[in-house]
C-alpha cells in the first residue's frame, strides 16, 4: 500500500458504524477489522483515513445483509492534518466497498466527496466519486 501524504489520526475503533458511500447494496456497515493495521500489544488496532478494513453489512440489501466485505474508508469526522497545515474533517464517517484485494470497486459511483488521501493510495476508487476534496 501507497503511503499517504498527511499526518492522518487514528478515527474508528473496532465496532464503529459507518456509512456505505457507493452504490454496492448497503448502507450501514459495522467496521470488523484494519488490514496492515499497526498495533501495539495490548491496544486495540483503530481505522483512519484510506485505510483498508473488513466491515460487516448490518442494514441494505438482504442478500448482502450480514456478509463480511473489504472496503475502503473515504471520510472521517475526526480532524486530520494535511502537510500544508490545513485540518480537514468531514460530516460522517463514510466507506467505498471493494470487489477484490487490486482495489477495484464494487459500486460504480459514489456519493458525495471523497478526501484526496484515497484518490493517492486507491486510484481506482478516486475515480468513480462525485468529487475530491
Amino acid at each position: 500500500m501507497k503511503a499517504i501524504t498527511a499526518k492522518a489520526t487514528n478515527a474508528l475503533n473496532l465496532g464503529a458504524e459507518l456509512v456505505v458511500a457507493d452504490n454496492s447494496g448497503g448502507k450501514i456497515a459495522r467496521l470488523v477489522g484494519v488490514k496492515r493495521g499497526k498495533g501495539k500489544k495490548g491496544r486495540q488496532v483503530s481505522a483512519k483515513i484510506a485505510d483498508w478494513v473488513k466491515v460487516s453489512i448490518r442494514k441494505g440489501d438482504p442478500e448482502m445483509k450480514g456478509k463480511v466485505f473489504d472496503a475502503v474508508i473515504i471520510r472521517v469526522k475526526k480532524p486530520y492534518r494535511r502537510l500544508n497545515g490545513e485540518r480537514v474533517s468531514f460530516e460522517d464517517n463514510a466507506l467505498a466497498i471493494l470487489k477484490d484485494d487490486k482495489g477495484n470497486p464494487k459500486g460504480t459511483q459514489i456519493k458525495g466527496v471523497a478526501a484526496r488521501e484515497v484518490m493517492e493510495r486507491w486510484a481506482q476508487v478516486g475515480k468513480i466519486a462525485q468529487s475530491i476534496y
